[in-house]
């Protein structure tokens, strides 16, 4: 079986290259592309011409345009990427057959209340990236194509930028950090994303019935806040130097952006875990592993 991976290099796409191996062929690209095959996603007839040409068996897009403030002067782009390429992945698709999982955000609600989020739920997205990652999701269902949309959201991995490595390097260089308190939500792990898709692709290809959206995160809830208190501990704990003595909790309203942010980002994984049969752990851990494999 050929698995087509789109977006290599991000951290879930990192993770899903070994994830993803023992599945079948995969063919990882990146923007760049490999000579022939396009990966691009702001070129999206192109990206159709490589799908193809490579005719997989499934296609795993982990590719997007994730700049969530820079999306508010560059709508065209955001929408280009997270849109209209995704559009075109899913008109493949459903010409050819293939399977295409595709990730998806809680930014596609707008944060209002405190129960996890549950796939149903009407949507209503407060920032340009959120309108465009919900748009990609409408283009997959009109296709037609089989699929699988996972909205997940806070991903962080060893590798590459996140807020826990952002907190990390603040802490070492400053006494006191402001962390916003107000916003709720599950650190989720690159790697526990590719290991679940990887799961979820086989038991949907291998049988009917397991197609559409679900909600993929972490177990368990925090806020940023406490989220930078715990890696700033655990740091400790392993040994790391901080300079931080104090982190202090401010509002949403405190620290303004160019894109609104969801308050409300708990997603409700019952579905996901009905479906496939899975566990998923609470999000302490994930970060805890992470934190050892950066700092030991």
């Amino acid at each position: 079986m050929k698995i087509l991976l789109l977006g290599r290099n991000g951290q879930v796409g990192w993770e899903l290259q070994r994830a993803l191996a023992p599945l079948g062929e995969v063919v990882a690209l990146d923007r760049h592309g490999d000579g022939e095959s396009c990966g691009d996603l702001s070129r999206p007839d192109a990206l159709a011409d490589t799908v193809r040409r490579l005719a997989p068996a499934a296609i795993v897009n982990a590719a997007a345009y994730t700049a969530v403030d820079k999306a508010e002067s560059e709508p065209e782009l955001a929408w280009r990427i997270n849109a209209e390429a995704v559009a075109a992945l899913a008109g493949e698709a459903a010409r050819s057959g293939a399977l295409l999982l595709h990730y998806s955000t809680d930014y596609v609600f707008d944060g209002s209340g405190e129960r996890p989020w549950r796939e149903e739920d009407a949507t209503g997205p407060l920032s340009v990236y959120g309108h465009s990652k919900l748009a990609g999701e409408k283009a997959i269902r009109d296709s037609g194509c089989r699929h699988l949309i996972l909205r997940t959201s806070w991903v962080y991995a060893a590798r590459g930028g996140n807020f826990a490595r952002t907190m990390l390097r603040l802490a070492a260089e400053r006494e006191r950090l402001s962390v916003i308190a107000d916003q709720a939500g599950a650190p989720t792990g690159a790697e526990l994303i590719a290991d679940v898709s990887a799961h979820a692709l086989r038991a949907t290809l291998a049988g009917s019935g397991r197609d559409g959206t679900y909600h993929l995160a972490a177990a368990g809830e925090t806020s940023w806040h406490a989220y930078a208190c715990f890696v700033l501990d655990e740091a400790r704990r392993l040994g790391a130097t901080l300079k931080a003595t104090e982190v202090v909790p401010i509002p949403t309203s405190a620290y303004p952006t160019p894109a609104a942010r969801p308050l409300n980002s708990r997603l409700d994984t019952t579905r996901l875990r009905t479906t496939f049969g899975l566990h998923l752990p609470d999000w302490h851990a994930g970060v805890a592993r992470m934190l050892r494999e950066v700092l030991t």
